[in-house]
């Protein structure tokens, strides 16, 4: 009679049910503790962006201001980085290509606000937050030209 090896040796070594439970208690807590943190990046991610905005348009708004010895009225808004204005005061030595490619929205997909002369210096510039109204705090907190260091 022929023997047939048996599929199961004797002694194999293999994972029990106790080490298995173990590792998924282990992931687990590992993912409690890691999750959150990660979660909360794309706020911090919106709000570094809405800072980096702010500067670049202001960097714009300054060059806007070197050729045409002012910064756009309010009215004129921040179309007048896009295309040349055709509400007085117009510029004289307006760029050609613009000062931006587009009418910049913040983060959350609203428009920034621009008031000039501004409260604060020559013109305001700021971003509503995540709740899109003035005020706010924490991830709803206003995102000012004038105040770029505070961090919520």
């Amino acid at each position: 009679m022929i023997k047939h090896p048996s599929p199961i040796k004797s002694g194999s070594s293999g994972f029990t049910l106790i080490e298995i439970m173990v590792v998924v208690v282990i992931l687990g807590i590992l993912a409690t503790l890691i999750i959150p943190k990660i979660m909360s990046r794309p706020d911090e991610a919106r709000y570094t962006k809405a800072v980096l905005d702010i500067q670049s348009i202001g960097q714009a708004l300054d060059l806007y201001r070197l050729d045409n010895t002012q910064y756009p009225t309010t009215e004129q808004g921040l179309q007048a980085l896009v295309t040349k204005p055709q509400v007085e005061p117009i510029p004289r030595r307006w760029r050609q290509d613009g000062y931006l490619s587009k009418p910049p929205l913040d983060p959350w997909s609203n428009p920034y606000v621009y008031l000039s002369p501004g409260l604060h210096g020559n013109y305001d510039l700021l971003s509503l937050g995540a709740d899109g109204m003035p005020g706010g705090e924490g991830k709803g907190a206003d995102i000012t030209s004038w105040n770029l260091d505070q961090a919520p």
